[in-house]
């Protein structure tokens, strides 16, 4: 063998030998990219609720029986340049066969704030008394904490956004399932749900609120909450109770609702039986045994379907109603101070007149 054959013998192999230094890691980080997930047969959700490092990630993951390899997932991860801060926090899913280097590019940080695969999740909330209760529903579903989300809504500037008091506050938020990222934070949550609350009240339901004798959004929700609490399960009754309460209104008459003395109590009153006269006589500024006309702000957070049963309320000349007896959870109406039900029973009983005001006065007719 020549001398010149040697050499270009030596040189080739030096080169493989140079190439396989430079790209047999490369080959091994495709591969170890390329590395997928246990066998989980159905997909498989994982959580990321504080920050982590791509080490931490991993034992995530391990931990979660969705790979079997850390050390190759880190590498892959560090080849990415992925750190603490460009892991997203969120909820994700891992399909089966799905590659390292696809659950990575799942959780990385992406210019909107969220991870490129990160999930929504659906955030229910209904029958809710006040906004206590609301943050304590949603944030079941999301990372966001009750305290932390009351503490927004208190205290940043929604309540002067949207021209509400305190007690009015309620009356912004509309009880549906509403989709939002894991991670949604205060002023993102009340984004999502001041936009419905302004695409709800859109100029036909804004013409119908002076048609009706109120003078504002939050009131009409306010007298929509009394309607609820006085009715959740028979929808049709909505409108009826809606037009007796507005001819109350209208007449200067309270509205004597027993739901708004059982707001004022909060939780104390729960699996009370039998209301009583000390209970309805607590002063408080919700009572409408005691105030004239609508309580300062809603005393629940009503559906929207109970909103526009006030804007369409049904007209009557009613302005009592009593349950009854029946069981059926419907109520008859009546423009005197004893309803139907209530004056057929007094007749059987042959009562005075003074007895018939004595019962109104006991059973709360309105």
């Amino acid at each position: 063998m020549s001398r010149r054959v040697k050499i270009i013998g030596l040189l080739l192999a030096g080169g493989l030998l140079i190439s396989g230094v430079i790209l047999l890691p490369k080959i091994n980080l495709l591969r170890q990219s390329r590395m997928v997930v246990i066998h989980t047969g159905s997909p498989v959700t994982f959580v990321i609720d504080s920050h982590m490092q791509p080490e931490e990630l991993a034992n995530l993951l391990i931990e979660k029986k969705i790979i079997d390899n850390a050390s190759a997932f880190v590498a892959v991860a560090n080849y990415k340049g992925l750190t603490k801060e460009s892991i997203a926090l969120g909820k994700y899913r891992i399909e089966q066969g799905m590659q390292y280097r696809t659950i990575l590019n799942g959780v990385t940080l992406n210019s909107a704030g969220n991870g490129n695969a990160e999930l929504e999740v659906d955030v229910t909330f209904t029958n809710c008394r006040d906004i206590y209760q609301m943050a304590g529903k949603v944030t079941n579903a999301i990372l966001l904490d009750s305290v932390t989300l009351v503490d927004y809504l208190i205290n940043s500037d929604v309540r002067k956004k949207f021209n509400v008091s305190l007690e009015e506050l309620p009356s912004l938020f509309l009880p549906n399932t509403y989709k939002m990222y894991y991670d949604t934070d205060a002023p993102k949550f009340i984004e999502i749900l001041t936009g419905e609350y302004t695409k709800f009240w859109n100029n036909q339901r804004l013409s119908k609120i002076s048609e009706i004798g109120l003078k504002s959004k939050s009131e009409v929700v306010t007298l929509a909450s009394i309607v609820y609490s006085e009715q959740s399960r028979k929808k049709e009754e909505w409108p009826l109770i809606a037009g007796l309460y507005l001819n109350r209104i209208r007449k200067g008459i309270k509205l004597q609702s027993d739901p708004t003395f059982k707001f004022c109590w909060g939780d104390k009153l729960e699996g009370v039986q039998r209301l009583l006269h000390v209970h309805r006589d607590i002063a408080c500024n919700y009572n409408t045994y005691q105030i004239m006309g609508l309580p300062p702000g809603p005393i629940c957070i009503p559906p929207a379907e109970v909103i526009d049963a006030v804007l369409n309320r049904q007209k009557s000349k009613y302005i009592f109603m009593m349950a009854k007896a029946d069981y059926s959870g419907l109520h008859d109406f009546s423009e005197e101070y004893a309803v139907p039900s209530m004056v057929k029973a007094l007749n059987t009983l042959k009562c005075t007149s003074q007895t018939i005001k004595e019962m109104r006065s006991r059973f709360n007719i309105r």
